[in-house]
């Protein structure tokens, strides 16, 4: 599979979906780091019948496909992703809240920002989101990377996950069902999240302000806000914290083209111009290098390498 699409698909494309529909669409314009090529197809969806449909005409095409959250965790390569991008729409955005018997249960759209689901809940005195404060992105790329901050993560209140599945349609995984891990989510093969189901519980009003202000304070006063990153670059090993080990290798504020590691914090990079990908991947290599050199531990990337890398 190349992953071409061809004449004939563009033309179905554009029969079905429009202006949706976009063709060598730069993907810069879609990630928190201002960096990335073009996909061959940008393809935004309104309802979960769509991602059935496209699912099929790529099938049948033989291409391939990567739904495409906010850009907050991913490195798109220079030359950009090959085949079908889905992005899904402000239809996927609502938040959707019902008290039951647990408590209050809300179903938020796979696309809704992860900052709006917080605000609400906190604005609701409802409980166990406080972690979340100014964490960015959607939900389905938290849900996806199991995103936490200070002792917290999205699996602790996730209760089960609606989506498409390739040759299946729709399909919902109950809580029994779902399997977290340190910023990982097992998601089933071609499954295309579209809502997270959340449950949360009613708490103290002013003590959820208080822990929020005290995550955002936190945040604010160590990581590099003023610069395009895609947040931590790699996930903190058991007994380590990433940054930590970075920062005594003597890498903070090395530099390859535009792309830096943040002098403010050694496990972000930054894009402090028109860094390209391959300048960011040249910096993780030789922060995985130096810190096993040193230290003897392999730092395992927590952001996401999308597209075609192997011809970079």
């Amino acid at each position: 599979m190349d992953g071409a699409v061809t004449t004939g698909l563009a033309e179905r494309l554009r029969e079905r979906f429009g202006e949706r529909a976009r063709f060598g669409e730069p993907l810069s314009r879609h990630t928190s780091f201002r960096i990335g090529g073009p996909a061959d197809v940008w393809v935004e969806v309104t309802q979960a019948e769509e991602i059935v449909t496209l699912y099929e005409l790529a099938t049948a095409a033989a291409v391939p496909t990567l739904v495409f959250g906010s850009g907050t965790n991913v490195l798109v390569s220079d030359r950009g992703i090959r085949g079908i991008v889905i992005k899904l729409g402000r239809a996927f955005a609502a938040l959707e809240w019902k008290a039951n018997g647990r408590g209050t249960h809300v179903r938020a759209g796979a696309a809704a920002p992860f900052k709006r689901l917080v605000t609400e809940a906190a604005q609701r005195g409802l409980g166990g989101l406080e972690f979340a404060e100014g964490i960015p992105g959607s939900i389905g790329g938290g849900l996806l990377m199991n995103a936490g901050a200070f002792g917290g993560e999205i699996a602790t209140v996730v209760d089960g996950v609606a989506g498409v599945q390739a040759g299946k349609g729709t399909h919902y995984l109950p809580r029994a069902e779902l399997r977290f891990s340190y910023r990982f989510f097992e998601l089933p093969a071609g499954f295309v999240v579209t809502h997270v189901d959340f449950l949360l519980h009613p708490g103290d009003p002013e003590a959820i302000r208080a822990t929020m202000a005290d995550a955002k304070r936190r945040r604010e006063g160590r990581q590099p806000l003023g610069w395009p990153n895609a947040g931590s670059i790699f996930k903190n090993p058991p007994g380590h914290f990433a940054g930590k080990l970075i920062e005594t290798v003597g890498l903070k504020g090395r530099r390859v083209g535009d792309a830096m590691i943040s002098d403010q914090h050694a496990n972000f990079i930054v894009n402090v111009g028109q860094a390209m990908a391959q300048d960011v991947k040249r910096l993780m290599d030789e922060i995985q290098l130096t810190v096993e050199q040193h230290h003897g531990v392999r730092l395992v990337p927590e952001v996401k390498l999308l597209g075609d890398w192997e011809a970079a």
